[in-house]
């Protein structure tokens, strides 16, 4: 009986449930463990204990219980948006229940929706944080909700101090940022069979994206499209988002529970927001701010989301060739990114050490991205292994750093001339289905940013017992060259092939 519960719709649960209080509480808390639940209960009785009254039929609290409970550890406009949600859930006789506040149950079955439950229970709380109207949400709605969590999230990290060392000054334009991230995430919102005003595409049945509505392209022009703000968003359209956008219920469950000091201990934020490191006296103004390093940083491999080390920036480094080989050469993986004179930001994430060769080097886990003035990453497409490509002193073929596409059409390319670059993109790259990432074409930067991602490459060779030799032939070849012995030889076991 209870697998069969489970395999049940929420709004099964509410038609056959609706009276049976005890029971229905039961069957949605044991979605939590024995310690989370009694986390719950204790958040319950202390936001409920100043309204308590023994002739109330139920035990209930208020919005302005929550927010005093809150404090400034969320912007109000995000505890007004979770109360609703809360207070919207009918679960139980509507006679027995209380005109005003929200009850333990309520409290209770929207904690484990959001915490714990599917993308379709999910959605029934989000709908009502977007609007309390029974009537399907407008697609401003939802940009408006989703601009709301970006800004939450950005604020509690920064409330809570758990910024790992990346709450530095603030990045001109940050608002933006926040837009831009969350209109990211609505390009995942899919209207299915919407019916256009007339004017548009002849008013045909169509499959399309809210991107249109509200992300500008990469090129500075709006991207095609009939104005969709207006458009509807039922439930299903919502739980459909919530599935297609993970950062969303992520995002939600970082605000919540550092919002409400809520099962802080079952919360890991080492690989949302990956520790900075940058050498002692060395601090500057990063390009990043933290809605585009979590965007980032969740696109790389699971094991380099935790650290990010500052190999090179220009501002420190100054603006030479040199000295970014210099400090990127095997170094491990690293995100490269700079900003064009028009104010795009954009970059790569190269997998394996940059070596300064004739050929293309990496694998099919690089991407290229934008920042600005949008955010989205772009993956390889198979067609060809151009990944990476760092060359310098060759008079035949190009001295750069290039990401995709060709020699002399990159899809992005860093000139040896440094503060020059292209991005050859169109219509796409070859390498990465890329679009133009600069402004111009042929652009001009100031700015440039490599971060190495995850452990060093000396602690990975610790836990592997590899030497530095066994995974660099070259630094082998040289040694012998030298006249050298390797003093480690016949010393240690050979490593497995």
């Amino acid at each position: 009986m209870w697998h069969l519960f489970l395999l049940q719709r929420p709004s099964q649960i509410r038609g056959k449930m609706g009276n049976s209080r005890s029971g229905l509480q039961h069957k949605f808390t044991s979605q939590f463990l024995p310690e989370e639940q009694a986390e719950v209960d204790r958040l319950f009785n202390v936001l409920s204990a100043e309204e308590a009254s023994p002739r109330a039929p139920l035990r209930t609290f208020s919005l302005k219980a929550l927010k005093r409970h809150v404090g400034k550890a969320l912007p109000p406009e995000m505890v007004t948006r979770l109360y609703a949600g809360m207070k919207a859930l009918d679960l139980s006789d509507k006679t027995q229940r209380p005109s005003d506040g929200i009850t333990q149950e309520q409290f209770t079955v929207s904690m484990s929706h959001l915490l714990k439950g599917s993308s379709e229970e999910k959605s029934l709380v989000i709908l009502k944080m977007i609007s309390a109207t029974e009537e399907p949400v407008k697609a401003g709605q939802v940009q408006k909700f989703a601009e709301d969590l970006v800004s939450a999230l950005v604020h509690v990290l920064h409330y809570r101090q758990e910024l790992r060392g990346w709450a530095g000054k603030k990045v001109p334009g940050a608002k933006p940022r926040i837009q831009v991230l969350a209109a990211q995430l609505l390009s995942e919102v899919k209207l299915q069979g919407k019916r256009w005003p007339a004017g548009s595409d002849s008013g045909s049945q169509e499959t399309c994206s809210l991107t249109c509505a509200v992300s500008p392209s990469l090129d500075g022009k709006k991207l095609a499209g009939p104005p969709r703000q207006d458009c509807d968003c039922d439930r299903a359209v919502i739980e459909d988002w919530v599935f297609r956008a993970p950062h969303v219920a992520t995002f939600l469950s970082v605000v919540i529970r550092r919002g409400f000091s809520l099962l802080p201990s079952s919360l890991n934020l080492s690989t949302l927001v990956p520790e900075r490191q940058v050498a002692q006296g060395r601090e500057f103004d990063s390009l990043l701010d933290v809605p585009s390093l979590i965007y980032i940083n969740s696109h790389l491999p699971a094991e380099r989301r935790h650290r990010w080390r500052l190999l090179f920036a220009s501002e420190l480094h100054g603006h030479s060739f040199a000295q970014l080989l210099g400090h990127i050469v095997h170094q491990g993986p690293c995100v490269t990114l700079l900003e064009d004179r028009d104010g795009h930001v954009f970059g790569g994430f190269a997998s394996r050490s940059w070596e300064v060769k004739p050929q293309f080097q990496g694998d099919n886990r690089c991407f290229l991205f934008s920042i600005m003035p949008r955010m989205a990453v772009f993956t390889h497409t198979g067609y060809n292994n151009h990944f990476m490509y760092l060359n310098h002193g060759q008079q035949t073929i190009p001295n750069g750093l290039g990401m995709g596409g060709q020699h002399n059409y990159f899809g992005l390319w860093i000139d040896v001339d440094f503060g020059k670059g292209h991005s050859k993109a169109k219509p796409m790259c070859t390498t990465y289905s890329s679009p133009q990432l600069s402004a111009k074409e042929d652009f001009q930067f100031e700015k440039m940013e490599v971060w190495a991602v995850g452990d060093t490459e000396e602690s990975q060779l610790a836990k592997t017992g590899k030497s530095i030799l066994d995974v660099d032939p070259e630094a082998q070849a040289l040694l012998e060259i030298s006249g050298r012995t390797r003093h480690s030889q016949g010393l240690r076991e050979a490593p497995a092939e």
